[in-house]
């Protein structure tokens, strides 16, 4: 599976998707080394791939902090959404990462951005029962009234989802 674009008459060529390939790879993996010596040489931090994931979506949603945090530094943007409206914020709720919840909100991701169908981070973080995630995004001010697509708040969400723990955490 590559992640560059499929290749047309003028499209990449084959050195510009290994070069791609290789960098979403990176991204995915951890590999911060390769960031830190590609970024103050011109790579643009917000690069994405075809799903329009960037390099920091993958690199949050796979756990790698430190490339989060390489990246972050050379201007990516906490609030670039993908081809399906979801931020590296949600992602982070949906895995349970707090510690990449915290350094992607101490970079300015907005906290109540929602996805088109209208879920935010706090409704993902409830969904799954991450306690922490629901604290951390409350503390950032999270708004636990707003409501998804289907008038669902984030209570409501984890009270589908059978998770007891956000569901109590939510109406205290």
């Amino acid at each position: 599976m590559t992640d560059a674009p499929p290749r047309g008459p003028d499209g990449p060529d084959e050195e510009t998707i290994r070069l791609a390939t290789k960098l979403f790879n990176c991204a995915r993996e951890g590999d911060s080394g390769t960031f830190q010596t590609l970024l103050p040489q011109g790579l643009p931090a917000n690069l994405r791939n075809h799903k329009g994931d960037s390099l920091l979506m993958l690199a949050s949603y796979h756990g790698n902090h430190d490339t989060a945090q390489v990246l972050l530094e050379h201007g990516a943007d906490p609030q670039l959404s993908n081809d399906q409206g979801q931020t590296p914020l949600a992602g982070a709720a949906y895995k349970g990462d707090l510690k990449m919840a915290e350094l992607l909100l101490e970079y300015g991701a907005e906290v109540n951005a929602c996805a088109p169908d209208g879920k935010t981070a706090l409704m993902f973080a409830a969904m799954f029962d991450r306690t922490e995630i629901v604290a951390l995004l409350l503390a950032h001010g999270a708004d636990p009234d707003a409501r998804d697509s289907r008038g669902m708040t984030a209570h409501d969400l984890a009270q589908a989802m059978g998770a007891a723990n956000t569901q109590d955490q939510l109406a205290s």
